[in-house]
């Protein structure tokens, strides 16, 4: 199974704004700074993510992005795929043509696995996530961290991680 970074940041990012939804439009430098996931990048994947109808945007002051519709409506599997990530266990991507231009003996196999793996993501939600156990005591102490920086550090932060560009 193959999901990458861009797929992880993706989901990461959205949890945090569905955690965040409340307080009204959030910065991508606010997401950078809790999650350790460079500006450049969310600004990528956000632009993915605003163009599939996931996050509204809103410009000038105090503005940021807001989900689109309520957690409880919004798929992990659709923030994957708005981000064009596959969850695909095959070798061969899923083009059948495994072993030498044709199926291999395990492909239904991994195409099954890949179909469970589409359906448990399609069935949990942003809101599902957010009611594990765990999750909002990490958010809570990561607003702790960020409530302590001063402003000008939040909007560098994470400026080294995932630097690569979305392809």
């Amino acid at each position: 199974m193959r999901l990458t970074t861009k797929g992880r940041y993706a989901v990461t990012a959205m949890l945090d704004l569905a955690i965040h939804n409340d307080q009204g439009p959030i910065s991508l430098a606010d997401i950078s700074g809790r999650q350790g996931i460079s500006l450049s990048y969310l600004e990528q994947l956000f632009a993915r993510l605003r163009k599939r109808g996931l996050v509204v945007s809103t410009r000038g002051p105090g503005g940021g992005y807001t989900l689109s519709r309520p957690a409880n409506e919004l798929a992990i599997a659709d923030v994957i795929s708005a981000v064009d990530e596959k969850v695909d266990t095959t070798r061969c991507g899923g083009t059948v043509d495994c072993q030498d231009s044709h199926r291999c003996l395990t492909h239904d196999l991994w195409s099954d696995l890949s179909a469970q793996i589409h359906n448990f993501l399609a069935n949990i939600t942003l809101a599902d996530v957010m009611r594990r156990n765990g999750v909002q005591e990490v958010a809570a102490r990561q607003d702790s961290i960020m409530s302590r920086q001063p402003s000008g550090a939040r909007s560098g932060a994470g400026a080294g991680l995932a630097s690569q560009s979305v392809e």
